[in-house]
């Protein structure tokens, strides 16, 4: 006699749970025109390797997306963008002046930071008046154009403590000269630089190619710049390696702002003589 497999729907919605609370998602991400671009790799617990890109308008709106789609699954968010702000007087970030000695030959790459009054300025003018008044040193019009950006995260993370530890700075440049043991040697807006990131990135995850060209189908480049999907998968490679095998710090022991925000970037170097896992 043959009889039906009985489904339990509540063993079933366990089995969903226990997945999810073993899955780990390592997301990088690089603003673009568009808000923030972010490469998203799930890792099972067998060390299957998923991943998607997606484009935010706001950080808050990819958080949210991260713990609807991920539910119980932990996850970690490494960004390009300056995480902490240094109130007037108290000097540069540390972790920008160490940054600029690992690069050396890349070190413009990493721009002064504008001191908290400014970055909450109303008008470049403001903003440049308040942190020569209070750093010593006028606002590039560089570091003005992604201060709405620096505004953004550093709210969300003031307003919501409980992902402080959860969202952390990366230099993408400091990444791919980590990961390849030799600083970038092409300008990232060039054809040649966005050749020799990708090829970097190629030895660390077998998908680059795919993700690359479905971020590139996926959003026009007014949204979405080549070098910005670079960086972001740069962020995800490091975010994952970084997790199971170590990060570096810069600096080694973090400065702590005036609203409780840790300054301090991460980096993963390779350690010798390990295979590459390939995700």
């Amino acid at each position: 006699m043959y009889l039906e497999p009985v489904f339990n729907v509540e063993i079933f919605l366990n089995r969903i749970e226990q997945l999810s609370m073993n899955q780990k998602i390592f997301v990088g991400v690089d603003g673009c025109s568009a808000g923030w671009f972010a490469v998203i790799l799930a890792v099972g617990g067998e060390k299957s390797c998923e991943w998607e890109v997606e484009l935010f308008a706001e950080f808050s709106l990819l958080v949210n997306f991260l713990e609807k789609q991920y539910e119980g699954a932990d996850f970690l968010i490494l960004i390009d963008i300056p995480i902490g702000l240094k109130d007037g007087g108290s000097g540069e970030r540390l972790s920008d002046l160490e940054a600029r000695k690992i690069l050396r030959t890349r070190k413009s790459s990493i721009f002064p930071v504008p001191c908290r009054e400014a970055v909450y300025a109303e008008s470049y003018e403001k903003a440049c008046k308040l942190n020569k008044g209070l750093a010593g040193k006028s606002i590039s019009k560089q570091a003005w154009n992604i201060i709405p950006k620096i505004r953004d995260v550093d709210s969300f993370l003031i307003e919501n403590e409980i992902y402080r530890e959860k969202v952390t700075e990366v230099a993408p440049e400091i990444c791919f000269q980590a990961l390849t043991g030799f600083p970038m040697e092409y300008s990232k807006k060039s054809i040649y630089g966005f050749l020799e990131r990708i090829k970097a990135l190629r030895d660390f995850c077998k998908s680059t190619d795919e993700i690359v060209k479905a971020a590139i189908s996926k959003y026009r480049r007014k949204e979405v710049a080549k070098d910005d999907i670079l960086d972001a998968l740069a962020a995800a490679i490091t975010a994952k390696f970084g997790s199971e095998e170590g990060f570096e710090y810069v600096p080694g022991k973090p400065e702590t702002d005036i609203k409780g925000l840790k300054i301090q970037m991460v980096y993963y170097t390779p350690k010798l003589g390990k295979v590459k896992f390939k995700s």
